[in-house]
């Protein structure tokens, strides 16, 4: 074998170095090139999807969040969807706020006696912050001339984290946070839901009947006197959670009272609706924090309106009316279509009778207060009445009240005789009390309503009964027989005061 010399290898080492170095391009294997174009025809539709929704949201604008509808428009019932196209793209210079007891006003009703053209915006269920983003939003148009505003203690209460959400984006001027309503099938959905319900002739898509449900549900002292009785269990949770008063103070100070404030050019007519006395009687039963603080916070938000020239105030929870007629609610709380129209036009009319005044403020929360504390429930035939009674010229108060009859009330026996100075004395033998009061005695029994006065028999308006294992009388009767002298007075059609004397 022939071996290379020092010199052949040089050379050889010369020549490799200076060779030319030459690349190699290998093709990418066919599953990265695959991959690589899934990706880039991924990011192209989902540009144009996204271009294609918000196109669509623009051009349908299910909700009118942009514009009014091109076409015959079918308006969603998510009031807080909905209100904010509403408020921005419709014609009016009049609005309604509040709660669900709002619902069942006619915009034209309302034009005609406030005078104006009436936009509804109320939101069921809602809390004071929702209720001032709607109203602050109308404002900000600058169409608003008028606002009929009701105000309902439930809306003052602290929002409940559990709560629905606010579509605050729907709200604002931002357009780049409306991505929330560009994406989302629910407005279509809804539109598709109210193009069905017009076609079947299912429901009024007016703006006169949105949201009215006052022929939807049904109204009797029947359904009331059942929620009465659910309410006395259920609502003692939210006398452990009372929001404290000043904080309930605040609520109105920022949402309500910075609108008066901030507009002085726009007329706020503010009013307070009309529970059924039921709803009072539960919050005095169950919550009675909610009670008195509601009481006070009804002169106390007066005395902070009337300071604004812009402002007036109607006060309806004392007329008995209407709020001891139990047929003109489904519930403690929301009552016929007619008593939103009755509210209108005693609004209308400037009624001195609901109108709050320096001079009468006090005397309404008197009223509400002395319809409570002398209501009288008829569980068995669903009626109320109110019997304000005052003995020697001094309100009287009773553990328990029971209706016997018209004009007539069951007391406990031993509050009875202290309150008109009888002496009382229970036979168990007979089942009978006997009461004395000077030379006058009577003996009124527990099986018939039978007396018997100085030895004479006579009927009775109602037997002794035990109530709630106490023995109750017939007040105004045991009165009368023991020589007092009882004066009625009719207050109202379910409200009659007894003196005593």
């Amino acid at each position: 074998m022939t071996q290379s010399s020092p010199r052949d290898l040089q050379t050889a080492s010369i020549s490799a170095a200076t060779m030319p170095t030459v690349t190699v391009q290998r093709p990418l294997p066919k599953r990265r090139r695959t991959a690589k174009q899934m990706v880039l025809l991924s990011g192209t539709f989902a540009i144009g999807f996204a271009g294609l929704a918000i196109w669509l949201s623009w051009a349908i604008d299910p909700l009118q969040h942009y514009h009014k509808a091109w076409f015959n428009p079918v308006f969603s019932t998510e009031e807080r969807y909905q209100n904010a196209g509403l408020a921005r793209n419709y014609d009016y210079d009049t609005i309604i706020l509040g709660t669900s007891m709002t619902e069942n006003f006619l915009p034209s009703v309302v034009g005609k006696e406030l005078g104006g053209q009436v936009m509804k915006l109320s939101l069921r269920g809602s809390l004071m912050p929702e209720q001032y983003e709607t109203a602050k939003l109308a404002l900000s148009t600058g169409k608003v001339k008028q606002v009929l505003w009701g105000i309902d203690y439930f809306a003052l209460r602290q929002p409940d984290e559990e709560g629905e959400a606010f579509p605050s984006y729907l709200y604002d001027d931002n357009w780049w946070n409306d991505y929330s309503y560009w994406f989302s099938i629910t407005p279509y959905e809804q539109l598709v839901e109210g193009w069905t319900k017009k076609a079947m002739r299912h429901g009024d898509q007016s703006l006169e009947k949105l949201d009215n449900w006052n022929n939807a549900v049904k109204f009797s002292s029947k359904l009331v006197m059942n929620d009465y009785r659910n309410a006395q269990q259920s609502e003692y949770y939210f006398g452990a959670n009372e929001d404290p008063l000043s904080s309930v103070q605040q609520t109105f100070n920022t949402y309500v009272l910075a609108l008066v404030q901030a507009h002085p050019e726009v007329k706020f007519t503010f009013y307070y609706p009309p529970y059924s006395i039921l709803r009072q009687a539960v919050w005095q039963q169950t919550n009675p924090v909610r009670y008195e603080n509601q009481l006070i916070m009804r002169k106390w938000m007066f005395e902070q309106l009337q300071t604004f020239a812009n402002t007036r105030l109607y006060d309806f929870q004392a007329e008995s009316r209407w709020t001891f007629d139990l047929d003109r609610y489904k519930d403690l709380s929301h009552h016929t279509e007619a008593l939103n129209t009755a509210i209108a036009e005693a609004i209308g009319r400037d009624d001195a009778a609901y109108r709050v005044t320096s001079d009468n403020v006090d005397t309404l929360n008197a009223m509400l207060k002395e319809q409570v504390d002398s209501l009288v429930i008829d569980e068995k035939n669903n009626t109320v009445a109110a019997y304000p009674i005052t003995i020697d010229g001094s309100e009287v108060s009773f553990s328990n009240r029971v209706s016997a009859g018209e004009g007539e009330v069951l007391v406990p026996a031993k509050e009875a005789a202290a309150a008109i100075g009888a002496t009382m004395a229970w036979d168990a033998g007979s089942k009978s009390v006997s009461m004395r009061r000077g030379s006058i005695r009577m003996t009124l029994s527990t099986g018939k309503a039978v007396a018997v006065v100085n030895g004479t028999q006579m009927e009775a308006s109602s037997p002794a009964q035990l109530v709630d294992n106490k023995l109750n009388i017939p007040l105004i009767f045991v009165a009368e027989c023991l020589g007092m002298h009882v004066e009625k007075t009719v207050k109202g059609p379910a409200v009659t005061a007894f003196s005593i004397e």
